[in-house]
């Protein structure tokens, strides 16, 4: 009996790859997760890039050259027509970056590449929370903050295929923090994991968040993760941290309510499972602000495939293109 058809699919993170080798049905065979080690610059991710891919192919018990086809869910902006990586946020030092023919030169396979926000947004669509439904935002909080938009069941991609850098709809304008992408008081630079720990770091120097202080001892980095920990033990700072963040991801997902009239919301990504310390105070300061016919049948869902939306989604599209 012949085995069946199977695809590589990856999500590249600032912080990790997710490397998935699944059937068309979505059906996952085998997996790697590692970190993206981004601070080395291209190489040294493209290094990690192929490892992981290796890796996910071995412990599906399956030859690498047997794969229908490689798909890369990367941060944006992208030229999707060119497959180049344009200068991401948070991703150092890719300016430019071919990722397309180099990693078809690496493993000898056809490479798709694709918004990472927008496979997610796919994703959810094709296997997860938004599966049935022809109009809905993803957006994924994590360590930036990013995005993608379903429209009549089908991808949003805008003119140039960079439609849905949602993490850049601005929330605090002139006296907002400046953002990676140059602007000022983007929801990124507010409420998303590298902006949450970068306030509470703030608030450790200024001798506050004590709760915090004890829980990360004198070496451990702070991020999102122990932020919320800290929240939840009882530090009054880190929960005001949380709240805020939240608030102001309330107030994105009004703009995107008003400008798309989906019928849900999905929000994923590692900061998002922080649970009510950010759901609470985001759902509280969404409800205040959206207008009353936009909210009408419009649900907000936490994610359903977590951290494998977006390798998911380059399941589904890779199938789409080979179909």
């Amino acid at each position: 009996m012949a085995a069946p058809p199977y695809f590589i699919a990856v999500d590249l993170g600032a912080t990790k790859i997710l490397s998935l080798v699944s059937t068309p049905a979505g059906e996952v065979l085998g997996r790697d997760r590692r970190p993206t080690l981004a601070r080395g610059g291209p190489k040294v991710v493209l290094s990690q890039l192929e490892a992981s891919i290796r890796s996910a192919a071995r412990r599906a018990g399956v030859s690498l050259e047997g794969a229908q086809a490689l798909g890369i869910a990367s941060p944006g902006p992208i030229d999707l027509t060119a497959g180049v990586v344009r200068n991401p946020p948070n991703l150092p030092g890719w300016k430019g970056v071919p990722l397309r023919r180099l990693l078809a030169e690496r493993l000898g396979l056809p490479v798709v590449l694709e918004n990472d926000a927008t496979a997610a947004a796919v994703g959810e669509h094709a296997f997860g929370a938004g599966r049935g439904l022809k109009y809905m935002v993803y957006v994924t909080v994590s360590t930036g903050i990013g995005g993608g938009i379903i429209i009549d069941g089908r991808p949003y991609r805008g003119k140039g295929g960079s439609g849905g850098e949602l993490g850049h709809i601005i929330v605090q304008a002139y006296d907002g923090p400046q953002c990676g992408c140059g602007a000022r008081g983007c929801i990124e630079a507010l409420a998303s994991g590298r902006a949450i720990a970068a306030r509470a770091q703030e608030l450790l120097a200024q001798g506050k968040a004590p709760v915090l202080a004890q829980l990360i001892g004198p070496r451990q980095e702070v991020t999102a993760k122990t932020v919320a920990q800290a929240a939840r033990a009882g530090d009054p700072h880190c929960r005001a941290l949380m709240e805020e963040a939240g608030r102001l991801l309330g107030l994105a997902l009004t703009s995107y309510a008003h400008i798309f009239d989906p019928e849900a919301i999905v929000v994923g990504g590692g900061v998002s499972r922080a649970g009510p310390l950010l759901w609470r105070p985001m759902r509280a300061s969404f409800a205040a602000n959206t207008m009353s016919q936009l909210k009408k049948g419009l649900l907000l869902l936490p994610s359903r495939l977590k951290d494998a939306a977006g390798a998911l989604g380059m399941v589904y599209i890779l199938a789409g293109s080979l179909a």
